[in-house]
């Protein structure tokens, strides 16, 4: 007796579908993920008993976060170097030195970042300069 023997046929996987349906959740996660950029910047100003913050109509703030990184009305000084950080307050003072200078510096920031910034203030001829705290709780 001749048997037949049975053919087996190879069993492939065909990855095209799969590789579709990954490109699609990724363009769609791309499509749907927003890029959050934080503008604010975490201070935690040291304590002082002090007067009541008085309102102006112009006012230059200079914030000095932990880690030494300056920000002049908002804008960010690309680096330390005090020629930056005069340029910048320049350009936010538009030569008005009479306006109201307020230094915000982090409690744990050095003393030396905040010294350069009243240097600073001092060689451009502002006379109102001001540290930002808060009242103990």
């Amino acid at each position: 007796m001749k048997f037949r023997r049975r053919v087996v046929n190879d069993v492939e996987i065909n990855l095209t579908p799969l590789i579709d349906c990954l490109l699609f959740i990724l363009v769609f996660l791309l499509l749907t993920t927003t890029f959050y950029q934080q503008s604010r910047i975490n201070l935690t100003l040291p304590d002082a008993q002090g007067v009541p913050e008085k309102q102006y109509d112009r006012k230059i703030e200079v914030i000095i976060d932990a880690k030494g990184h300056y920000t002049v009305n908002g804008q960010s000084v690309p680096t330390k170097d005090i020629s930056d950080i005069s340029s910048a307050i320049k350009k936010a003072a538009e030569g008005k030195h009479d306006a109201m200078f307020v230094i915000t510096a982090d409690a744990q920031s050095t003393h030396q970042d905040v010294i350069r910034v009243m240097d600073v203030a001092g060689q451009l001829g502002f006379v109102n300069i001001n540290i930002s705290t808060k009242m103990p709780t």
